[in-house]
C-alpha cells in the first residue's frame, strides 16, 4: 500500500500538499506512536519512541545519499524510503519501522535509509510541507550521533500542518544529549540543503511511486494488504525474506 504518489520536484507544491493532507487524514498524523508527549513550536506535539530506550546507542553513518544505520557488518540490508511529511511514512514507522530498528538494534540488518523531500515539490522547506527543513534536521543528527532516536521522534511527531525549525528543535529537545550549538545552527541555516536535494535525487532514481517503500535485495517488502503498518505481520514479512527470526 503506498501513502502518496511521487511528486517529484516537476509538481506544484499546492499539488503535492493535497496528496500529502490525504494521507494524513488517513492516518492521522500527529497521532503517532508517541510514549510522551509535550508542546512544540505552535502547539505541535512532541513525541517519542516507544522504542527510544534501543535506539539510543544504535550507530549511523552518511554513505553518500543515504543514512546508513546499524553494524555494518549485519548480514542484511533493508532499504527504506521515505518523506517527513508523507501520513503514510508516519504510520509505517509506528509499526514496521520500529521492527526494523530493533532488528538493527540486535545486529540482523543495517538499515539504508533514503530520505526523500518532493512533498515541498522542490521549494526551500518553507513552503508546502517543511519536508526539506526536516531532512535537513536528520542529517544534521547523524553528526551528533542521534539519528536513530530523532528520526523516530520526527515521525511520531508529525503535525498536522509544515515542519518549522521551532518544532524540529521542540522535537529534538526531547532526545538527550541532541540539542547543542552546532545542530542547532544546522537546523536554522539549513546546513545540509545540498545534502538534502542530492537524497531526493537518489530517491527519484530508484524509480519508486509513493512512500513509504521498504526494500530487500531490490524487491518491496510488506506493501502487500497493508503488512508495512502492522508490527507483527511485517516482521513475519521480513521473516519470509531471511531477516529476523530466531538466532
Amino acid at each position: 500500500m503506498v501513502g502518496v504518489r511521487r511528486a517529484g520536484r516537476v509538481v506544484g507544491a499546492v499539488v503535492a500538499a493535497a496528496l500529502c493532507g490525504g494521507a494524513v487524514a488517513g492516518c492521522g498524523a500527529g497521532e503517532g506512536p508517541g510514549a510522551g508527549s509535550g508542546s512544540g513550536a505552535a502547539g505541535a506535539a512532541v513525541r517519542t519512541s516507544p522504542v527510544a530506550g534501543r535506539l539510543a546507542d544504535l550507530p549511523a553513518r552518511v554513505d553518500g545519499a543515504k543514512i546508513v544505520v546499524g553494524d555494518p557488518g549485519a548480514p542484511r540490508t533493508a532499504q527504506v524510503l521515505v518523506d517527513p511529511r508523507c501520513g503514510y511514512c508516519a504510520k509505517f514507522e509506528g509499526a514496521g519501522g520500529e521492527v526494523l530498528l530493533e532488528l538493527a538494534a540486535e545486529g540482523k540488518v543495517k538499515v539504508e535509509y533514503l530520505l526523500a523531500s518532493f512533498l515541498d515539490g522542490g521549494g526551500d522547506g518553507a513552503g508546502a510541507s517543511g519536508s526539506v527543513r526536516a531532512v535537513n534536521a536528520l542529517r544534521a543528527s547523524v553528526e551528533a550521533g542521534k539519528f536513530a532516536e530523532y528520526q523516530a521522534a520526527v515521525f511520531a511527531s508529525q503535525p498536522k500542518g509544515r515542519f518549522t525549525d521551532g518544532h524540529l528543535l521542540a522535537i529534538a529537545a526531547a532526545v538527550p544529549g541532541l540539542r547543542g550549538e552546532a545542530f542547532d545552527r544546522a537546523v536554522a541555516e539549513q546546513t545540509y540543503k545540498g545534502w538534502v536535494g542530492e537524497a531526493e535525487e537518489a530517491f527519484e532514481a530508484t524509480g519508486a511511486r509513493g512512500t513509504p517503500m521498504v526494500r530487500v535485495d531490490g524487491r518491496p517488502v510488506g506493501a502487500k494488504d497493508g503488512a508495512m503498518f502492522d508490527a507483527a505481520a511485517f516482521a513475519k514479512a521480513l521473516q519470509d525474506v531471511g531477516i529476523g527470526g530466531a538466532g
